[in-house]
This record gives structure tokens, C-alpha cells and sequence, in this order.
């Protein structure tokens, strides 16, 4: 039996949803500059800002080094970067799996982010993306620090 999931986090932003989507959108190559859990990016085809372009990543999750070979898409209007797996680590607990980002503008507070993780397990067993989402918690966290600090 096929276990199809999606897991979801919001987090508020001190930056705006413009700045944290144009971070994703325009300078992708400085995300290990900012991110501690993410040690470096490559560009395997396209360019770091087009949309399609196939880019590989070395980052930690739970203390462990992971490799992620992604074939990235943007919406622009609403602002969203979905980074869907190719090839790495996670495909040793998923079948499918997509990353994506959603920068929000909150017209009542602060604007925030949606993390969210669209998956399926290769069988019952494995685990549900719980430490990946971890990590794009961290992440968040430490491009709206860096966006601060720009």
C-alpha cells in the first residue's frame, strides 16, 4: 500500500516575503553562506536562478551528512520555489519527494513562510519527513537572520 503524505510548517518572518523569495529566486548560490545546515551547492544544468535547472546540495540532518540532486520550479505570483528530488539520500525512505518553499505576505502581521514537504514512502516502515522539515525550519531561520544582517 502506497503512504502518500504532505507535511507543513509555518514560521513569521522579521524580513518580508519579497526579500525571502527574491533570497531563493535570485541568489540560490549563497543559500550555504547563510544556512549552517547546508555545506555547499552546484549547478548540474541551467542557471541558479532559472527555473528547471538541476542543482546538487550537501547538508546535514541529524548530524549527518546528506547529498539531494533537485530539479527546481518557481511561481513567481505566488511566490513559491519547489525544489523536487531527483536523486540522494532521501530516496532510501521516499518514493517521490518535493520541497518547497512559499514566502506570504500577511497584510494583519508579520509575513511568513510555508515550509512543506510532499512525499511517498517506499513502504509503511519508513519514517515520515519529520527531520527534513527540521531542517527547512533551520533554514528559514538563518536566511531571515541573514537577510537582516544584509
Amino acid at each position: 500500500m502506497a503512504v502518500r503524505g504532505r507535511v507543513e510548517v509555518e514560521m513569521d518572518l522579521k524580513s518580508s516575503a519579497d526579500q525571502f523569495y527574491g533570497f531563493f529566486r535570485k541568489t540560490p548560490h549563497h543559500l550555504p553562506n547563510a544556512c549552517t545546515d547546508l555545506h555547499s551547492g552546484e549547478i548540474h544544468e541551467g542557471e541558479w536562478h532559472s527555473g528547471g535547472s538541476i542543482r546538487k546540495w550537501i547538508y546535514s540532518v541529524r548530524g549527518k551528512k546528506e547529498t539531494l540532486k533537485e530539479k527546481v520550479r518557481f511561481d513567481d505570483h505566488n511566490k513559491i520555489a519547489a525544489h523536487v528530488g531527483i536523486e540522494g539520500d532521501v530516496f532510501n525512505y521516499y518514493k517521490n519527494y518535493t520541497a518547497s518553499w512559499q514566502a506570504v505576505h500577511n497584510h494583519g502581521g508579520p509575513d511568513f513562510v510555508k515550509a512543506s514537504i510532499e512525499y511517498e514512502k517506499l513502504n509503511e516502515s519508513m519514517p515520515h519527513p519529520v527531520d527534513y522539515i527540521d531542517v527547512m525550519v533551520n533554514m528559514a531561520r538563518d536566511v531571515d537572520a541573514h537577510l537582516l544582517r544584509a
